[in-house]
């Protein structure tokens, strides 16, 4: 079926019904053996399923108030971070996913702002590096989600910018991509991270754009789907990665998008809704959003545009009075 991806065919539809179905009540059986074996990851996984039914207009669906007392939950009356479910230690991944959240409800205020902050700003290391908890990990993913969280706040000030910079542009490579620490390899999640990162701090100016452009655009293959690295099979969620980076360097029209988009659609279950890595696999919520966001970004007026650099609603962007840099043409 990958094979035919790309060529000819009927003309796919997008299910937008089906996929406000399935995201609708994902995870509200308790008892399920998949709800409870991704507890250690809720936070994100809520925040994938919310934006989604976001970009698609059918948040209604969902009991916001549970959703937002949840969130209040997990905040850690010490560290001040928030956690991927009660009584999991706090984390910077999902103590964004929560910022975000309640950034889009409107409703920040159902958690300790200052504590969030605090606890940020306790992660950053003497090089401006970012660890992702008291467990010591430092990654360039972290980077992007302490200055992301910070910018949502208004408070980019709390941290040191100017090394924070100067530690991810120590992560470039010859390719002009991006890894998780000096002298790792590249890899289009990360170089969206990088990307994301500099376009908050407003240093896009620092990138080789046109080499890096070059490499993310190699990621697409003849059915029309992207990788992540060189010789890799394509997964659906490079639909986001590498065209939200290409769209912040506004060279998202290097690759062709037709055959992106099929690839995208041929994802989905148009049975149950929901989207997967590849046609044909098991659908899951983080591929849903990172499908319909990469639609979003190629054009697709059914659904909410999107913003590149937060991966939210750019309405929620936009009431925020954010303005992340993007290259100019």
């Amino acid at each position: 079926m990958e094979g035919e991806v790309a060529g000819g065919g009927s003309e796919l539809k997008l299910e937008l019904e089906r996929h406000a179905s399935y995201l609708s009540v994902y995870g509200t059986d308790k008892d399920d053996y998949d709800f409870c074996k991704t507890e250690f990851l809720r936070m994100s996984g809520m925040y994938w399923g919310l934006t989604a039914l976001e970009l698609m207009a059918k948040s209604s669906r969902v009991p916001r108030e549970e959703i937002l007392e949840f969130i209040k939950s997990c905040q850690d009356k010490e560290s001040g971070g928030i956690s991927a479910s009660v009584g999991h230690d706090p984390h910077i991944l999902y103590t964004l996913s929560a910022v975000q959240i309640l950034s889009m409800y409107d409703k920040i205020d159902v958690i300790d702002v200052e504590g969030v902050i605090k606890y940020i700003t306790s992660l950053q290391l003497e090089d401006g590096s970012f660890m992702g908890d008291k467990w010591g990990e430092v990654d360039t993913r972290f980077s992007f989600c302490a200055v992301l969280c910070l910018s949502l706040l208004h408070r980019l000030d709390a941290i040191n910018v100017g090394r924070a910079v100067e530690f991810v542009l120590s992560c470039m490579n010859f390719d002009g991509g991006f890894g998780s620490r000096p002298g790792s390899e590249s890899h289009a999640g990360l170089i969206y991270c990088c990307v994301g990162f500099l376009s908050v701090c407003g240093r896009l100016d620092a990138l080789r754009a046109d080499e890096l452009g070059w490499w993310l655009c190699e990621r697409q293959l003849p059915n029309g789907g992207l990788n992540g690295r060189p010789e890799k099979l394509p997964d659906l969620c490079y639909s986001w990665w590498v065209l939200a980076s290409l769209s912040m360097m506004n060279r998202i029209h290097w690759v062709d998008k037709a055959a992106l988009e099929k690839f995208i659609l041929a994802c989905q279950d148009s049975e149950n809704g929901g989207f997967s890595d590849r046609p044909g696999d098991m659908t899951d919520p983080f591929h849903t959003l990172f499908g319909l966001a990469g639609l979003s970004l190629l054009g697709n007026t059914q659904i909410k545009p999107i913003n590149p650099t937060y991966c939210m609603p750019q309405e929620t962007i936009t009431r925020l009075k954010l303005e992340p840099q993007l290259l100019a043409l």
